[in-house]
């Protein structure tokens, strides 16, 4: 403690923990993207002169950045040529008939892919497939889609290559000065991570895993049954005007519960049953996906999530429009505003007819209602517009449309250059940033991406925060708080033995990781973690991977990695189904992976 109180005297160190403490609050307070976070900081200690702009700015030129950019367009074209169609089919094939062994797919075979390739579309292009599954054999999702989210989270590990974070702690290795990661570096490690991981979710009991399918029918299984909520307007020509709710032919005909009526600027809330409905009314609706197709279709009532799309929404079938539902996933900058703020229609070319959170009844106006990260959207679309929204990096499309993969022949081409790309660093002197470039120019050349289609593919606001959030690293190195904080950190660890001392850091970086993006928890610690190295007598590597452990294997909160995010929705889970089902495997992995780590450095 003295020695913080010590450094903090230099007024760069208190700027720079200023700075720290900041980022952290909107890290963790989410009132600004993580991205913009990132370029906040990293303006501030420019301007403050705690960093000169060469120092600053040397992670958005760093080799570990270049080749997550080229990741991503690589991954782009695996996708779109059909790589996985091959799962597809297994998951869909009578060889998987069970949840067991659907899980055992998931965590065996499903797993490794994200050891090459992002696990985010992963889960995006396997998770319509899965809920498909899950409602030809009346099952619940919720049974599978959090196994499907923590195989591909213990998968990302397996290589260099499967995470963003991963080749953040890369960079800020090199920033060190201890040098960059390879591409297997911490291979002997996550084999037997996944492994046991794969275990544990295979043999996990059921009743860890919630039935979300037999709870009422607002709950049903069918995507068909999932409840959205909607508005509706009561026409002047309705048969509606002058009856009441109980007995008027919307509820006869239709499974809807009315949430609220609002009329002239008042909202009346339930009970509603003996209220006369008037023309103009707006009724707030909860109701199923198949019951809303069926009410577009019924003339007492208008859609009015937009009103200038009412016409188009209730003729959409009639003029080739299709629907489908569409997921805002961790990161997107939908987030945060409403429809009407965003101009949902002009931007998307699309009518949102409802939304779907979770276990949560919105009761506002669909036109008002802030977006949330995890929400579900029921979208009419003309075809080429969902097609567009599949290339968007703020929606992620869980319907599968036909004919969506145009480039399906070109698959062994785009197989065959990711299988290049992996083994050209392993096998010849090339480096993986150049491999990665040189696959990047390959896919394109092919034909296997359109140069439109790589430049949607790059995931700006991760460049964004990865390249910014190293100069969070080299400033708290410059300024000695790194020294100051792992000094107090040995303090309190003093006479703990190394195996105790590698669990605290993990459980410490699992848990920041809850609150904050696993990026930015990387950034915090990993130059901290690294000064504690000689009073382990372990090689600062060690120190970093346990941190990059503790920032991946994230298991406790739907919040804690974006894939866990994506299902959450869809399995219509709630907060503490993630921390019951999780708990076991972070306990686990905290058991384990220090003592991997150690087997795998041991003391020096």
């Amino acid at each position: 403690m003295a020695q913080l109180i010590s450094t903090l005297q230099d007024p760069q160190a208190l700027i720079s923990l200023a700075v720290l403490v900041l980022a952290v609050v909107l890290f963790i307070s989410g009132a600004l993207a993580p991205e913009l976070t990132g370029l906040l900081s990293v303006g501030l200690l420019m301007a403050t002169g705690v960093l000169g702009p060469k120092e600053a700015l040397a992670g958005f030129g760093s080799p570990a950045l270049i080749t997550l950019l080229g990741l991503f367009p690589v991954s782009a074209a695996l996708f779109k040529s059909g790589a996985l169609d091959r799962l597809r089919a297994l998951i869909a094939s009578e060889r998987i008939r069970t949840p067991r062994r659907l899980i055992a797919l998931m965590a065996f075979v499903i797993a490794p892919v994200s050891g090459v390739v992002p696990n985010t579309p992963v889960v995006a292009s396997l998770l319509p497939v899965v809920e498909n599954w899950c409602h030809r054999r009346g099952l619940s999702p919720s049974r599978v889609l959090l196994p499907l989210s923590f195989s591909t989270v213990l998968g990302g590990t397996l290589t260099l290559l499967g995470s963003s974070v991963n080749l953040l702690v890369s960079d800020i290795s090199q920033q060190l000065g201890y040098g960059s990661l390879e591409l297997f570096s911490f291979t002997l490690i996550s084999l037997p991570v996944w492994l046991t991981g794969a275990v544990y979710l295979v043999l996990a009991p059921r009743v860890l895993l919630p039935d979300r399918g037999s709870d009422g029918d607002d709950l049903a299984v069918s995507p068909e049954r999932s409840s959205y909520c909607t508005e509706v307007t009561i026409p002047v020509d309705s048969e509606l005007v002058g009856s009441s709710l109980h007995n008027s032919r919307l509820q006869r005909r239709f499974d809807v519960d009315v949430l609220e009526l609002q009329r002239s600027g008042e909202r009346l809330l339930p009970p509603l049953a003996d209220r006369r409905l008037q023309a103009g009314d707006h009724l707030l609706l909860r109701v199923t996906r198949q019951d809303l197709l069926r009410l577009q279709q019924d003339h007492t009532v208008q859609l009015t999530t937009q009103k200038q799309d009412v016409e188009a929404s209730l003729d959409g079938a009639s003029s080739g429009q299709k629907t489908v539902e569409v997921l805002l996933p961790a990161g997107s900058t939908l987030a945060g505003a409403s429809l009407r703020e965003l101009r949902f229609r002009q931007r998307h070319n699309a009518t949102v007819l409802a939304l779907r959170r979770g276990q949560e009844t919105v009761q506002e106006r669909l036109g008002q209602v802030v977006l949330r990260e995890g929400d579900v959207l029921l979208l009419q679309a003309p075809l080429d517009s969902i097609r567009g929204l599949q290339a968007s990096n703020d929606l992620l499309v869980l319907d599968r449309l036909e004919d969506d993969l145009p480039t399906v022949r070109r698959k062994p081409v785009a197989v065959s250059i990711a299988i290049g790309m992996l083994l050209l660093p392993t096998l010849t002197p090339v480096p993986l940033v150049a491999s990665v470039l040189l696959a990047t120019v390959a896919v394109v050349a092919s034909g296997c991406l359109r140069l439109g289609e790589l430049q949607r593919a790059i995931r700006l606001d991760v460049i964004l925060l990865l390249g910014s959030l190293t100069s969070f690293s080299v400033a708290l190195q410059k300024t000695g708080l790194a020294d100051a904080l792992a000094t107090g950190l040995e303090q309190w660890l003093m006479g703990w033995p190394s195996y105790g001392s590698l669990m605290v850091l993990f459980i410490g970086t699992t848990l920041l990781t809850q609150v904050m993006s696993n990026a930015a928890s990387v950034a915090l610690l990993a130059p901290v973690a690294v000064q504690l190295a000689p009073s382990l007598s372990l090689p600062p590597t060690a120190m970093l991977i346990t941190v990059l452990f503790g920032a991946s294997q994230s298991f406790l909160t739907p919040v804690g990695y974006q894939t866990n995010l994506m299902v959450f929705g869809p399995g219509r889970y709630r907060f503490l189904d993630v921390t019951r089902y999780g708990s076991g495997l972070t306990l686990i992995m905290t058991l384990l992976v220090p003592a991997l780590v150690l087997w795998r450095y041991g003391p020096t």
